[in-house]
This record gives C-alpha cells, structure tokens and sequence, in this order.
C-alpha cells in the first residue's frame, strides 16, 4: 500500500502486514511530520507483490516501482557504480589542473631552456674554436711570408756581394738590416749556415749577438726537453726543404712560452732565414674575445635559469590559486546538491561568480526553486 505525507508529499510503499492494529504511525524522514495510516481490508487477489522493505520505519520504503528500480540498478552495475556508495576519485580536478597547466608545462619549458643552453655552448665552442684557429692560420702564414721575403732579400744582397764573408754577416749593418727584422712586436728573423765540414750548425747573423757564430748544439743544456722539437725544425734545412713547427723558449722573464718557427733556404746558397716569434701575440686578441664570449655564456646559462625558476614559481602559484577556487566552488555546489537531494529545499546557495561555475550555481538554484513550486502543487492537488 502506498501513504503519502500531506507536508511535503513525500511517498512511502508500507507492508500492511506490519500493521498491527487498524492504525499505524511514523514520522516522515524528510519533514519529520507524523504520518497516520490505517490498515487496508484483506482481499483474496492472491500472493501479494514482493516488496522492499526499508527505513525510516521497519516495513516502511519510499514509493519505488520495482522495475524502475531494478532498471537503475542495472545502470548503475554497467558503470561501475554501487547504489549509495561514492566511487573513490583516482585524481581530482585540482590534481588535474596542476598536471596538465603547471607540470607539464614546466617539463616542456625546462627541456626547451636545457636544449636552449646546450645549443648556446655549442655555438660558443664552434666560435671560438673556429676563430682561434683562424687566427693561428693567419699567424703561421704571416710568419711563413716573412721568412720566404727575407730569404729573397738576402739572395738578392749576397748575389750583389759575392765577396761578402760569413764571418762579417752580422758586422756588415746592412746585411744584418736584410737578415734581421721584426715578425711581429716580439720576433725577429735571423740567418744560419747548413753544417760545415765538420757537420756543425752555426748562426751567422742573430738579434743576439752571442749566438752568432755559436754551435747550435749547444743549446741542448739550456733548452732541456725543449731542444729537440727545436732542432728538428731548425735542422730540417739541410735538404733544401722548408720546415716549420712549435717548441718552446725561454724568454728573458724566465718563462717558457710557445714560439713558431719556419726555416726556408736561400735558394742557390748554403744559408737558412728563420722567422720566429710568440704566437701568443697573434692570438691574444682572440683568447680576449673567447674570456668575454666566455663571461656571456656563463651569464646567459644564470639568466635562463633564473627566469625558468621565477616562470616556475609564478605559474605554480597561479594554477595552484585558480584550481584551489574553482575547486572549491564546485565542491560548495556539491553539498548543496546534495542537501537538497535530501530535502533541504531551503538551502542558501552563495556563489556571486559570473562565470560557468556562477551559471552552474544559478541553475541549481532554477531547480530548487522548481522543486519546492512542485511539492507546493502537490500538496494543494491532494
């Protein structure tokens, strides 16, 4: 048998078997009013229909046609869904938001600065690579000319001296000026003999004149381990061949330092023009601008860095702010749904925003107002 509050309309379905008397009555679980019915006349219609009994009251269940019920339930199965129980969230809409506007995002643009950077130092090794070799091409060609035009100066002199000796090379002021010159602000070039009968190398016009007419071989103990890249270079001559090389020397301040040298023959002589100088002189320039791009690199790495923190920060501080708001207003607009789900048709609902969520919120609103008119009608049908 069904009974239906005259307060609020509420149905209930009522077993008349727990009916002990002619009345019975119970309190209505949405309006707390009291409900009075009064037991039915018993009729041979056969077996009564199976009926499910529920609270407030025992033999007491709200008005549920059996195959609605049975249809929902049947629904509610095919998602995945128990009847009065909540499927537990696996990720939320806040845990969403920050995933995809704030982590994703910062992984992305971490990657792309990473990339960034790594693309900058390679620019910086291609170019300052690339330069200082350029410029130590250039150098050793620079050096390479000086010595081939000073040996063309001293064949033309000596073919106009013919008469001139070795031994008065470097006395004779402008010979000397043919065979030494500058190469550069620290180098000069000077002039040596191939070996004599008795197979020893000697300089005969030098800036220094201590090494004039010196036994090259000399040098051995003063050089030390520097002697024999040295001497391979400069004793390559011999064969009529041009040579050229590193090794390293010791200057005046008693540092040793790399010089370059080349050795060309006086061709149709017995006699070498060495050129040689510090090539850290051609290549200063460029080890100043390889400190600077140095400097800028490193400067720009901190920059990208402090702006990708200070991007991080920013956007983690807004997502977070924006999905803790919008987040909680759909969870006020939960309860209140659900407060009204159990009858509390009164509930204020406070959401002045005036977007999607505030539309949200006004439509809850229409509803609660249609289901109160609704109750209201009934009540003045029955």
């Amino acid at each position: 048998m069904i009974a239906n509050c005259e307060q609020c309309g509420k149905r209930y379905r009522i077993d008349p078997k727990i009916i002990k008397g002619k009345t019975a009555r119970f309190r209505c679980r949405v309006c707390n009013s009291i409900i009075t019915v009064s037991k039915p006349e018993v009729k041979s219609m056969g077996p009564p229909p199976s009926l499910r009994i529920e609270k407030p009251a025992a033999g007491i269940s709200e008005e549920r046609p059996h195959a609605v019920h049975k249809e929902k339930k049947i629904v509610s199965e095919k998602k995945g869904l128990k009847t009065g129980i909540r499927k537990p969230r696996r990720l939320g809409l806040r845990t969403k938001m920050m995933v995809l506007f704030f982590i994703i995002p910062i992984v992305l643009m971490t990657i792309a600065s990473q990339l960034y950077i790594r693309q900058l130092d390679s620019l910086y090794l291609l170019i300052t690579k690339d330069y200082s070799r350029v410029v130590t091409q250039f150098a050793e060609k620079a050096i390479a000319e000086k010595a081939r035009s000073v040996a063309v100066q001293v064949k033309q002199y000596l073919e106009s001296y013919p008469y001139l000796e070795k031994q008065a090379f470097d006395s004779d002021v402008d010979f000397k000026a043919v065979c030494v010159q500058n190469v550069g602000s620290t180098g000069y070039t000077a002039l040596h003999a191939v070996p004599d009968e008795n197979g020893i190398w000697r300089n005969w016009a030098h800036v220094n004149p201590k090494i004039v007419g010196l036994d090259m071989s000399t040098l051995k103990k003063p050089m030390g381990k520097a002697f024999a890249r040295f001497w391979k270079i400069f004793s390559a001559g011999k064969d009529g061949k041009e040579s050229k090389g590193y090794y390293t020397w010791q200057d005046k301040d008693g540092i040793f330092r790399d010089k370059f040298m080349v050795c060309t023959p006086v061709k149709g002589t017995h006699y070498v023009v060495a050129a040689t100088t510090y090539l850290d002189e051609f290549t200063l320039p460029a080890k100043i601008i390889e400190k600077h791009a140095e400097e800028f690199k490193v400067n720009t790495n901190k920059m990208i860095i402090t702006i990708l923190a200070c991007t991080l920060i920013l956007v983690g501080l807004v997502v977070f702010f924006y999905a803790y708001k919008i987040t909680k207003r759909i969870k006020y607009l939960s309860q209140v749904a659900e407060r009204i789900s159990i009858g509390e048709l009164d509930a204020e609902i406070e959401v002045r925003s005036k977007d999607e969520i505030g539309a949200l919120a006004e439509a809850i609103s229409r509803m609660q107002d249609s289901i109160g008119l609704s109750i209201e009608r009934l009540r003045r049908r029955r």
